[in-house]
């Protein structure tokens, strides 16, 4: 302590609130180093040094000391004063500029909680958590994965919505915060903002598996069976939600089980061979160490009997028991890998995470491992989620994801044409899975040859690949979003359209969509770097754990950018169907010239995305957003603002992203027509689904034939919707209209029948 500090104790300090207390050098200190340490340069790196936070230190307390010390006093507000005129004497005009902000931001923070109508606002919200039912009130069921009537469900909404103030008044700037309350556009988890979590991320189960991992209250060592593998893989997903604030995925759910499968068989070989062999009289005739050695060093669980010919060539009997003990163990091992898929289903529709008051959003990929072990764990996926749940109810969870592949797949002759036909068989009847395309102009491009490379997507359609980052780790496995924001475009067709004004006005409207998307770039960022100051110790799986990609590389006190920046930032839309339809009259499921207005205006926002990539060199993408909720939240205030407009507002929600109106009548073959250009362009993420009517499991060639259309039309990511309903009662399931076709009852009243088809629409849409 210098001479001068030391007399400046005996100075008051007044604080706001108007509290005297004694001048304390190491906060005025301490608030100098915070704003330097903002300034972050391109590698990570701090821009100024601690000479500098010194400088401008010192000259603070010498003119505290020379004009506040005589008079025995000093506001707090005067300190700050002293803090901004020393930068910019010494020209430290960014420092200046964030020490700046952060002061007007807090001054704003401290008046919106000292504003009787805000503080009226959050009451309000907290006394309709705690008051309400989920039935009641709207933010109860704001997430659909998560039942806002428990005790859980209850505390996460109440966590939720104070997060949610602290974040617009004390994090986010003005204008953010005003552009999300007026509906120009939707920060998406702006409740998890505080937190700095991410949003999602595809778990490479290979690199988890290999060593172990633990959970933070138990290390699990390396899986050793199939049923291991799947316990593991669940477990997996519950540890990393709690990480995170969307979804879990995984890329190649076949290829990571595959070794599961063969661990499991060669056990059951050896106990097989040993069972035989204490029921036979050859004992004698058999070594069973070489046996063992010759089973461990199999690669595949279809073998070629006569590698064992050294063993059980001076006996035919002891060939017999070999060959039997194969087919016992082939036997088992099929019906274990069942046992551990329907346990991995059951697993992701029960465990809970998050304080207990949600079921993990969980995703896997699968389908194109042509190995006789990926083949026995597709095989009995699919299996498993066409038999249901214990009481045979349609699964929701995993969303599971079929991926189709030329060569591998798709095609008569390829080795996995048969599972393709399975995995349409099975989502006729139970919604999943969905399908994804590898060959798609823009998923192909990215394959090397090996399942690494190929593009996994979430089911909510959230799709990482590209890396501006680092080429070289162009891939799925690793990565995730990091955040995302979605942009109201029917407001913006309104505003320039025929349906207010005498003509189009397509210069102002590109003009006001490039302003949001600047600003929405802008928040994007202020967001990330919360997200970058966050420390390895706040994720104590995704990062601890080493599953997003790098993070093993990481030293406790890192910032997080180096790791983060290879997550994506993606820009969304709702409704561009409605956006047309202001703007000329017709969307474009009904006309050519709405059609290529469409891609021109979606074309525009990608082209957007791609330069602030290149700009600031982190991964801009842009999103066909996923989001019902929000579609009927932004017609709601277009509702309250423009009043009901013909094709435009008149309805309880905006259209999803770039799809044709569900209400529209267009066939089947157009419709995929219409939306398989826009998957191209919205490279963040983007799904289509054809709505089908009937039992779809009546008519599996025309389930197949769409399926094919999709592929043949250049699109990344689809579904198929159809009826799937459930008696309760009698277990039927099916299409049930008026009388249950199972029990034939007709009052549903008193015992309702599930309809699992809405619940899939309201969270995965």
């Amino acid at each position: 302590m210098t001479d001068v500090e030391e007399k400046l104790e005996e100075l008051e300090v007044i604080k706001r609130n108007g509290k005297k207390v004694s001048f304390d050098g190491k906060k005025i200190a301490l608030a100098i180093k915070k704003g330097f340490d903002s300034i972050i340069l391109e590698d990570d790196e701090k821009k100024y040094t601690a000479q500098d936070i010194q400088k401008v230190y010192q000259a603070v307390v010498k003119k505290i000391d020379k004009e506040y010390l005589p008079i025995g006093k000093i506001k707090i507000e005067q300190v700050q004063d002293l803090i901004e005129d020393n930068l910019k004497k010494y020209g430290y005009d960014d420092v200046l500029d964030s020490f700046s902000e952060y002061r007007k931001r807090r001054s704003a923070a401290r008046e919106a909680f000292r504003d009787d109508k805000n503080m009226a606002r959050l009451q309000k919200s907290i006394e309709g958590l705690g008051l309400k039912s989920a039935n009641e009130e709207d933010s109860k069921r704001e997430n659909a994965n998560i039942d806002g009537n428990t005790a859980m469900g209850t505390m996460l909404q109440f966590g939720s919505t104070i997060s949610r103030a602290f974040t617009e008044t004390y994090l986010m700037k003005k204008k953010f915060a005003e552009a999300h309350d007026n509906g120009d556009i939707h920060i998406h988890d702006m409740d998890f903002e505080a937190m700095g979590t991410t949003t999602c991320c595809q778990i490479d189960l290979t690199k988890l598996f290999k060593n172990g991992f633990s959970t933070g209250h138990g290390y699990l060592r390396e899986p050793q069976s199939i049923m291991s593998y799947a316990a593991l893989a669940a477990i997996a997903i519950q540890a990393n939600q709690n990480d995170q604030h969307g979804g879990q995925s995984i890329p190649a759910f076949d290829y990571y089980m595959a070794p599961g499968v063969l661990k499991t068989f060669k056990r059951q070989f050896k106990q097989a061979v040993y069972e035989l062999l204490d029921f036979s009289d050859f004992i004698s005739f058999i070594n069973m160490d070489k046996v063992e050695k010759e089973i461990d060093k199999l690669g595949s669980i279809n073998i070629d009997i006569d590698v064992f010919e050294p063993i059980y060539k001076e006996s035919s009997e002891v060939k017999k028991i070999i060959e039997k003990g194969y087919e016992i163990a082939y036997k088992k091992t099929n019906r274990e890998t069942y046992q551990a898929m329907e346990g991995f289903i059951h697993n992701l529709n029960t465990m809970h995470s998050r304080a207990g008051a949600q079921v993990p959003f969980s995703s896997v990929n699968f389908g194109t491992d042509t190995s006789p072990e990926g083949r026995m764990v597709i095989k009995n996926f699919l299996l498993a989620t066409d038999a249901g749940l214990g009481h045979g109810e349609t699964p929701i969870f995993p969303i599971s994801i079929f991926k189709l592949k030329k060569g591998v797949s798709y095609e008569i002759d390829d080795p996995n044409y048969d599972l393709f036909k399975l995995a349409c068989k099975v989502s006729a009847k139970r919604l999943f899975p969905n399908f994804s395309f590898l060959d798609s102009s823009f998923n192909k491009p990215f394959y090397k040859g090996d399942y690494t490379t190929e593009v996994g997507y979430m089911g909510c359609r959230t799709r990482v690949m590209a890396n501006v980052v680092d080429e070289d780790k162009a891939v799925t496995v690793g990565r995730g979003n990091l955040s995302f924001t979605s942009i109201n475009l029917p407001r913006l067709g309104i505003k320039h359209g025929i349906v207010r004004n005498d003509k189009t006005d397509m210069k102002g409207f590109y003009e006001e969509l490039g302003n949001l998307m600047d600003l929405v770039k802008d928040q994007l960022l202020e967001r990330f770097e919360i997200q970058c100051n966050r420390k390895l110790y706040n994720f104590p799986f995704l990062l601890g754990q080493g599953v997003w990609i790098d993070s093993e590389k990481l030293k406790p006190n890192d910032r997080l950018k180096k790791i983060l920046k290879h997550g994506t930032l993606s820009i969304g839309f709702i409704g561009l169907a409605e956006c047309l339809k202001a703007l000329i009259g017709k969307h474009h499921g009904e006309s050519d010239e709405a059609q290529k207005l469409g891609l021109e205006i979606i074309g525009f926002m990608r082209k957007k995305c791609d330069e602030y990539a290149k700009e600031y060199k982190l991964n801009f993408t842009l999103l066909a957003t996923p989001a019902e909720g929000l579609s009927g939240r932004f017609i709601n205030i277009d509702k309250a603002v423009y009043g009901k407009i013909k094709g435009v507002t008149d309805r309880e929600y905006y259209t999803n992203s770039f799809h044709v109106p569900v209400y529209y009548n267009i066939s089947i073959v157009n419709k995929i027509k219409k939306e398989g250009v826009y998957h191209k362009l919205t490279n963040a993420g983007h799904i289509s689904y054809i709505e089908l009517d009937g039992d779809t499991t009546n008519n599996l060639e025309a389930f197949e034939r769409i399926v094919r259309l999709m592929y043949e039309n250049d699109m990344g990511y689809a579904a198929i919707n159809h009826p799937v309903d459930r008696d309760p009662v009698c277990g039927y399931t099916g299409v049930i209209g008026d009388v249950c076709p199972g029990c034939g009852r007709h009052n549903f009243e008193a015992v309702p029948i599930d309809r699992v088809n809405e619940y899939k629409n309201s969270c995965n849409c």
